[in-house]
């Protein structure tokens, strides 16, 4: 596997132009449009001495629901490796198009606490491609790591609905049996509309299914869809008292 060490992290918006691409009309016979590999791409994208900005965790807090404390929410350090996720998914040679790809499962472990501000390394590559039934599917890695030791790794799974590659389709995984929360008090949220431009400003995900029905629409959508991201960290934000250091979250 090639490893590519980045300068600074990639900026967002000219790679959202890139993965739009191959929607313009004669896409074909541009030479720098993405999504004709058939493979992935052995790369690994390495950003070195990556910092959280305090403005932009508080703003990220505020949106998401966490209390502001001296340490990373747990899905944070996925908003630092998601400008990795993107240029790998806009590179000449991975095997589909970003656009319009559906990010289905996320896996986030954390092995303790990490300090705001503490210089970090994010690590990114892509493996497992395999069918699914309504498409192709492949996971991106990210792995975070300070003074040389892992504090946080994720793994994302992508749907690229009507996509093939040879194989059967992946078996969905079987869901843990929940436990018995009767009697339990549920949470209530009332969700704005505008979620996805607020969760948009703070995380750099400007997918334009998320940000207005009429993005939606382009990519199949009624409307405009919240985050995965964000409702998974609403969820442990809502728990965040009783959460450990150390835990593994599977949605």
């Amino acid at each position: 596997m090639t490893t590519r060490t980045l300068d600074s992290s990639p900026s967002i918006l000219p790679l959202y132009a890139r993965a739009a691409a191959p929607m313009v009309p004669g896409a074909s016979l541009l030479p720098f449009v993405p999504g004709r590999g058939k493979e992935i791409p052995e790369i690994e994208l390495t950003l070195p001495r990556v910092r959280a900005g305090a403005e932009q965790v508080a703003a990220y807090t505020r949106v998401c629901g966490f209390a502001l404390r001296d340490h990373l929410p747990p899905t944070y350090p996925h908003v630092l490796a998601f400008p990795l996720h993107l240029q790998l998914m806009t590179d000449d040679d991975f095997p589909f198009a970003a656009a319009g790809m559906v990010h289905i499962r996320n896996v986030v472990t954390t092995r303790g606490p990490v300090d705001a501000g503490v210089p970090l390394t994010v690590r990114v590559h892509a493996e497992r491609l395999a069918a699914h039934p309504k498409g192709a599917q492949l996971d991106l890695v990210a792995e975070v790591s300070a003074e040389g030791a892992p504090v946080w790794v994720s793994r994302s799974t992508y749907l690229s609905r009507g996509a093939s590659v040879p194989g059967s389709p992946t078996a969905a995984t079987e869901p843990r049996r929940p436990d018995d929360l009767s009697g339990r008090q549920p949470a209530i949220w009332r969700v704005g509309k505008d979620v996805g431009r607020r969760y948009a400003r703070v995380s750099g995900d400007v997918n334009p299914i998320h940000l207005h029905p009429l993005g939606a629409r382009l990519f199949g959508f009624r409307g405009a869809i919240a985050h995965g991201m964000w409702t998974k960290a609403r969820c442990l934000a809502a728990l965040e008292a009783r959460l450990p250091d150390a835990l593994t979250v599977d949605v």
